[in-house]
């Protein structure tokens, strides 16, 4: 077979498969805008009603790479336009995550809209209820590979966070952040 033909057969095949994907998620109520891709291994599911049903919206162009897990428990997870989640991403809806447009989402990110309480000693950790809070991420953001973004948190649009950091308090716009807490080092030019 030509190589071009394969490539080609090979891509449409691809876009079978992911269509196939955003029709099993749209059948468990999630929004999906027109463009989107879901790749291989993706949950993408708005949850058991009615105890922990949510919203998944995903808006026009939205790429999920291979493994990405979005689950709102209860939440709501919304993407922008042309967003990118990179491969093995795990957003958690709780509180609500709004992730604005045009934002790349590298790797192993791990976005979470909540917390458990502390309880006091005797008291059981899992038993208590998730407070939720909510996240948002601004538009033409880029969160490197491996970053972790707390619940409560807000990133300003055209931020940078560096690669495996933990984002633990607000960002404001057009900085760049590293480390374990995450601290502002600098601002795009």
């Amino acid at each position: 077979m030509n190589p071009t033909l394969y490539s080609r057969f090979r891509e449409r095949l691809r876009g079978f498969a992911s269509a196939c994907r955003v029709t099993a998620a749209r059948a468990t109520g999630a929004r999906i805008g027109a463009g989107c891709r879901l790749g291989p291994g993706c949950d993408v599911a708005c949850g058991p009603a009615p105890t922990r049903r949510g919203e998944i919206l995903l808006g026009a162009r939205t790429h999920l790479d291979r493994g990405v897990i979005l689950h709102p428990y209860g939440g709501r997870i919304e993407t922008g336009i042309d967003v990118y989640l990179g491969p093995g991403t795990v957003v958690y809806g709780h509180g609500g995550v709004v992730i604005g447009k045009d934002t790349l989402v590298s790797m192993h990110c791990r976005i979470l809209a909540s917390e458990h309480t502390l309880p006091p000693p005797g008291t059981i950790i899992r038993s208590q209820a998730d407070v939720p809070k909510p996240t948002r991420i601004g538009a033409d953001v880029w969160l490197g590979a491996g970053v972790t973004v707390l619940g409560g948190v807000t990133i300003g649009d055209g931020c940078v966070v560096g690669a495996g950091a933990v984002v633990t308090k607000d960002l404001p716009p057009y900085s760049i952040a590293l480390g374990v807490p995450a601290t502002v080092r600098g601002r795009r030019a």
